[in-house]
């Protein structure tokens, strides 16, 4: 563990972009953990006396058309989006993962037939996919992270898959089977842990992409309804206003999207430098 840390250290010092993309993740978790105590305004009542002000010190990030605090609706934002996009990663890492180590690990026919489920599931736009999941299932929250769950699962049983494919014949997994360990026990004791440094710089990079769906999904009316504080909705209804100058209902919330997703993408380039054996001295 400390040869774990003292590495990361290393690759934080040597590799600046890694350390602020670090720094901003951790950053964006506090924001979303504090959100209720740092908000200054409520973020869901109006004032329609201070519609559509420009940043002040009253107000860091303006007003929008319903005389709202645009700061504190972006907190109350990432702490929704970080919410649906942790659990949604988190649900289709641990049933990607078991599943996956259990294909990859038994092979046969289960094997071909989650192979064949998981090829089938690619083989659509998976933003199309989670917009047909959600119409289908109704825009709430709940059933946003079931559908970026759904989109984000072929990847973990692809991956784990693979990986435990690749060590099921290896020494160590049949000095266990020999020293009496069963199936389950070899997967979930064994195999199923070897693999998890590799699978965690997949999560970082899902929880990118899982923010932007729900984004996505808010910003085309299929995700979170108004007046719920959300980046993809903040961004649809400012666009209306952007010719009337207003610019900053939509450049506060697109920006807060665009650094959460790149914060969440340069992590997993420097999960990886850390977790891969290859990269320590």
């Amino acid at each position: 563990m400390i040869a774990t840390l003292r590495h990361a250290g290393w690759v934080l010092r040597g590799n600046p972009v890694t350390a602020v993309a670090t720094l901003g993740a951790v950053l964006l978790l506090m924001l979303a953990a504090f959100a209720p105590w740092l908000m200054p305004y409520d973020p869901i009542e109006s004032d329609v006396a201070s519609a559509l002000q420009p940043p002040s010190a009253a107000h860091w990030a303006g007003t929008d058309q319903l005389g709202r605090d645009i700061l504190s609706r972006l907190m109350a934002a990432t702490r929704l989006d970080l919410a649906i996009a942790a659990s949604a990663v988190g649900v289709s890492f641990v049933l990607g993962a078991v599943i996956g180590s259990f294909c990859g690990y038994r092979g046969g026919r289960l094997d071909r037939v989650v192979g064949r489920v998981v090829d089938v599931l690619m083989a659509f736009p998976l933003f199309v996919l989670a917009m047909a999941l959600v119409a289908a299932l109704g825009n709430r929250v709940e059933n946003i992270i079931i559908a970026t769950a759904v989109i984000n699962l072929p990847f973990y049983i692809r991956f784990a898959r693979a990986e435990v494919n690749v060590r099921r014949d290896a020494g160590w997994v049949e000095a266990a089977r020999a020293g009496g360990e069963g199936h389950l026990s070899v997967v979930l004791r064994f195999l199923l842990p070897n693999i998890l440094p590799a699978m965690a710089v997949q999560i970082s990079l899902n929880l990118g992409w899982a923010i932007l769906n729900a984004a996505g999904l808010s910003f085309l009316g299929l995700g979170v309804t108004a007046p719920t504080p959300e980046w993809g909705i903040m961004v649809a209804e400012g666009a209306r206003f952007i010719s009337a100058g207003q610019w900053w209902l939509v450049a506060f919330p697109g920006l807060a999207l665009m650094l959460a997703v790149l914060c969440f993408n340069l992590l997993g380039d420097g999960l990886r430098d850390i977790l891969d054996p290859r990269m320590r001295t």
